[in-house]
């Protein structure tokens, strides 16, 4: 059985193309020997003259040789152009021989920084296996490489005949799954819907999650100022998976419950992930202390009692990450000081464009500050929609892979709020987006919002969050497919469609404006809005 990368794949639950992608590596594993390597759903961005380069491999099989294949997987039909093969998105098409040519080419190019021009080979296949490509002489691609559906029982056969078992090595054969390892960081993303099965994907160097980690100073503390979709929380789970690989305690510590839970389920299971209030009640219980959270100030009480309290043994930690850190108050940090070994390391995350929470700002006197504002996450519209709001210039780079997405923006009158936002779920459905891609988000709280109480909104079962944990702790959710949750709980966190709803506002100001931020830069593909016509007019008019 071939070995694949990263693991963990077994456990996916996905839909669609994802789905398809899950079952060819099920069929990859059991038909290639156990000489080859697949490493699968590898996502890289790498800069080239100050601009973001951005592209997908669905599979990359490596020959013991060292000799690589990149697959290009399209599930479901595709269009037969003059162009060639063209696959069809809720954007619109994109040509298949493009993307696969790109995906080839970025690879080759960090191949041969690493081994030279002549030290690696890299050969391609295109994989279409619920279609009959009838016009292979005219598809883009060499006919030879191509795998439809015609031919689907016949993928391993041919990846053996691109990839020998037996032929030379090449140079780069004893160091390429390091290469792969590393300069790729098998790391899952964080940026996923909290609850569900995250995609595991990768990163080619050149972002945050690797060039930050490549910075060394004593005492190591380093407090890393980045824009939504910069990558703080994959550099946080980059930095916990490296600690725990060189068998250092690693503490990873945020505000929101939703990402703890996230990053738990994701990081490496030595590694403890949890809330400051989480932490704060485990080391008072580890102390024979309780705290009854049913009184009003249980909050405080337990914030005090952590800060004057002991720190036992076991509560002491060589790496400590704290993501949003714009979330803490400044107390908290002295509280979170003594926690840490001699000779730690410390690091903070932070965005204060998204302190919704209006906290204080924190002061890290001595440390060193890196700054991360371009953001690879969202679509460059959708952060020229946000630079547009600002009252002031807003320094973010827009380096999202897509354009021309459309922000969509849809008013409802007095008591008129769930039919607009029916209509934004129908204008999502119509762009092909599945209830998994949606994010339903209000833009009120949980508590004052109409819709986190409802099980249904017209044809859709809504998943939200009740308010209450099971025995172990998890949060327990309302049965549903379409996620529902504030713009307060869903920080940290992205989705494909992102409907904002439930804007409404008397004047705009600062607080307004960043919780449209984090609304916004939460979608990776579409953003709707939708709001009272008093707000709506107030948007239209900075547009």
């Amino acid at each position: 059985m071939a070995r694949i990368l990263p693991d963990g794949w077994q456990s996916l639950h996905l839909a669609g193309g994802l789905q398809r992608e899950v079952e060819t590596l099920h069929e990859l594993e059991t038909a290639l020997s156990d000489a080859y390597t697949v490493y699968h759903s590898v996502h890289w961005t790498r800069l080239k003259n100050d601009s973001s380069v951005f592209g997908e491999l669905d599979f990359v099989v490596v020959a013991p040789s060292g000799r690589v294949l990149v697959i290009e997987q399209k599930s479901g039909v595709l269009q037969e152009t003059a162009e060639g093969l063209a696959k069809v998105y809720a954007g619109g098409t994109k040509s298949v021989s493009i993307q696969l040519a790109r995906s080839v080419s970025a690879l080759q190019h960090r191949l041969a920084m690493v081994f030279g021009p002549h030290g690696y080979r890299v050969e391609e296949l295109l994989y279409c296996p619920d279609y009959n490509v009838s016009r292979p002489d005219i598809a883009g691609v060499n006919a030879s490489r191509i795998v439809d559906a015609s031919r689907r029982d016949t993928l391993a056969e041919t990846i053996t005949r691109i990839l020998p078992l037996e032929e030379d090595k090449f140079p780069c054969h004893d160091r390429i799954h390091d290469f792969l390892a590393d300069t790729l960081s098998l790391a899952p993303d964080a940026g996923a819907i909290a609850g569900t099965a995250s995609k595991l994907v990768t990163r080619v160097s050149g972002g945050l999650a690797t060039w930050a980690r490549s910075i060394h100073f004593h005492p190591f503390r380093l407090r890393v100022v980045g824009t939504a979709g910069s990558g703080k929380t994959q550099l946080a789970i980059s930095v916990l998976r490296d600690a725990s690989e060189a068998g250092r305690r690693a503490l990873y510590v945020c505000f929101n419950r939703p990402l703890a839970d996230h990053v738990r389920a994701i990081a490496p299971d030595d590694v403890s992930a949890v809330t400051f209030h989480q932490l704060c009640a485990a080391v008072l219980s580890n102390g024979g202390v309780e705290v009854d959270f049913r009184q009003h100030d249980a909050f405080e009480r337990l914030e005090h009692a952590f800060s004057d309290g002991q720190i036992p043994e076991s509560f002491r930690f060589d790496v400590i990450v704290v993501d949003e850190g714009q979330d803490f108050l400044p107390e908290w940090f002295d509280s979170l000081e003594r926690l840490l070994l001699p000779d730690g390391a410390w690091w903070w995350l932070e965005d204060p464009m998204q302190n919704l929470y209006q906290r204080p700002h924190v002061d890290r006197s001595g440390w060193v500050e890196l700054r991360a504002m371009s953001n690879y996450r969202s679509p460059r519209d959708i952060v020229r929609f946000v630079q547009r709001l600002a009252d002031a210039a807003l320094p973010v780079e827009a380096a999202g892979l897509f354009d021309g997405t459309e922000v969509g923006l849809l008013s409802y009158p007095e008591g008129g709020v769930g039919a607009a936002t029916r209509q934004a779920l129908a204008d999502a459905a119509a762009l092909g987006f599945r209830q998994s891609d949606i994010a339903l988000l209000t833009y009120q709280g949980r508590d004052k919002s109409w819709l986190t109480n409802l099980d249904r909104l017209g044809p859709y079962r809504l998943r939200s969050f009740t308010g209450q944990y099971d025995l172990a702790g998890a949060p327990i959710y309302r049965e549903g497919n379409l996620l529902v949750d504030s713009v307060f709980r869903f920080k940290g966190q992205c989705a494909p469609c992102v409907i904002l709803t439930e804007v409404d506002f008397a004047e705009f100001d600062e607080n307004v404006f960043r919780r449209i931020f984090v609304g916004a830069t939460r979608a990776t593909m579409k953003l709707i809005i939708v709001a009272s016509e008093r707000s709506a007019a107030k948007l239209l008019m900075r547009l």
